[in-house]
């Protein structure tokens, strides 16, 4: 993790409106290579919002998001994941009749090169994708240790685990930048404190950089090297867990209404 290099993410002034609601107002933040960036705020403070401008799936009104040296503003949704950005969603989005295995394999789809005519006529480079690509799947299931219910519907499976297969899909596109929303959704204590470990451990593992958003306070504050706090669309502390912890506005605004 360097600090001082140059951000791999930065958001600048974005603001967005859905009819006379302000959503996001002249949000701004940077995030280094390697960290794990920890997005907080009460419901409604605009974070689902900022993930799905990175995701391509709203439209900014104002301001720039940069990955890299390059405006995401100006790429297509369906080229973000091939650019390096990967997502899970706050429900599920599984293919749900489908094995572990296969919807794993599916988050490489980004990374293969094979047309629809190759793979109507299954030319001999559609082979070899299809094995490159199902070698990566397994790998990340080990990672995960999901190799027990590799061949197991994901429908047949408890949600905990499927939370995890999700991961493995967004982490088969092999992303620089991962979105992680609310992954502890509906985890119970002992499935939060391992998935902290697991998330610690993929960013060290695969050398990625992490955004985090969460309402599990402890979660975001054990694992992020910083964090952003929006309020009612607007940034109103960012720093060191410790320090965004100690911010009064954040107290006032969702610590203090938490506790």
């Amino acid at each position: 993790m360097d600090s001082a290099a140059p951000a791999l993410l930065r958001v600048q002034d974005v603001g967005v409106r859905f009819g006379g609601i302000v959503a996001l107002d002249g949000v701004s933040f940077d995030v280094a290579p390697g960290h794990i960036v920890g997005l907080i705020g009460p419901n409604g403070a605009g974070k689902t919002t900022l993930f799905n401008c990175l995701s391509r799936l709203y439209e900014c009104d104002r301001g720039e998001i940069l990955f890299g040296a390059r405006s995401l503003l100006k790429v297509p949704r369906h080229r973000i994941a091939a650019l390096g950005i990967g997502r899970t969603f706050q429900n599920l989005a599984l293919f749900r009749s489908m094995t572990v295995l296969d919807n794993v394999m599916l988050g490489r789809h980004s990374r293969t090169r094979s047309g629809f005519f190759a793979n109507s006529l299954r030319l001999p480079g559609v082979a070899r994708e299809e094995r490159s690509s199902a070698e990566r799947a397994r790998e990340l299931i080990r990672l995960l240790e999901l190799e027990r219910v590799a061949g197991k519907r994901a429908s047949d499976l408890p949600f905990g685990t499927q939370k995890r297969v999700e991961l493995a899909r967004a982490l088969a596109s092999e992303p620089a930048l991962l979105l992680l929303d609310e992954p502890a959704s509906g985890l119970n204590h002992e499935e939060v404190g391992a998935l902290g470990t697991l998330i610690r451990q993929i960013r060290d593992r695969l050398r990625l950089t992490v955004l985090l958003v969460e309402h599990h306070m402890n979660l975001v504050m054990s694992i992020s090297d910083r964090v952003v706090a929006l309020n009612f669309g607007r940034k109103i502390a960012e720093g060191t867990p410790d320090e965004v912890r100690a911010h009064p506005e954040v107290v006032q605004a969702y610590l203090g209404a938490a506790s």
